[in-house]
């Protein structure tokens, strides 16, 4: 097994110790930190009408139970984030074991990304796939930029939980299943 460990005072900084580790090094220690997979979906409406939009998220949290409020990071250079900067909605669709295609699909700049997805609008306007293991309806609350990204604060106004799916997780590029022991 090997470690990097990175210093303040070897790393690449500007003078500021926000700075102090690369990008390389931080991706490095995330890659070996599984997380689950979602896709956000919205409609984003323009002059031209409204239209589906999602991008796969491996960065969606629980903040708060009570109220219920959770939260996902999108980069500021994604093509979803300039209708996410106008959405007041968005559906965070959890996805099962079975969905590395969708979450491929939904990570693949420069295409259809609805295009052969089985998906639907719910009774609200908002994109939803069908056959996601789980999703929450959440509204956006705050937008607030964090270095090349931006973290979206999102109040959840409906879920549907299920737990016949086993979870979709990235790790060190790859996607995992949980195996028997991941279960209580």
């Amino acid at each position: 097994m090997t470690a990097e460990i990175v210093r303040p005072d070897t790393a690449r900084s500007n003078g500021s110790e926000h700075d102090a580790v690369d990008a390389a090094a931080f991706k490095a220690l995330f890659r070996r930190h599984p997380a689950g997979v979602a896709v956000v979906t919205f409609a984003d409406s323009t002059a031209g009408g409204s239209r589906p939009v999602g991008f796969t998220a491996t960065s969606v949290i629980s903040v708060s139970a009570s109220p219920a409020v959770l939260a996902f990071v999108v980069a500021s250079a994604s093509s979803s984030w300039p209708g996410l900067s106008r959405a007041g909605t968005a559906v965070v669709n959890l996805l099962a074991h079975s969905h590395s295609d969708l979450s491929t699909r939904f990570a693949t700049p420069g295409i259809d990304r609805f295009a052969g997805v089985d998906w639907e609008d719910l009774p609200s306007g908002e994109p939803h796939l069908l056959g996601a293991a789980s999703w929450a309806r959440v509204a956006i609350a705050e937008r607030h930029p964090a270095g090349d990204s931006f973290l979206v604060v999102a109040p959840v106004i409906e879920v549907h939980a299920s737990s016949d799916h086993d979870p979709l997780v990235f790790l060190d590029r790859r996607y995992h299943r949980l195996g028997e022991h991941g279960h209580p």
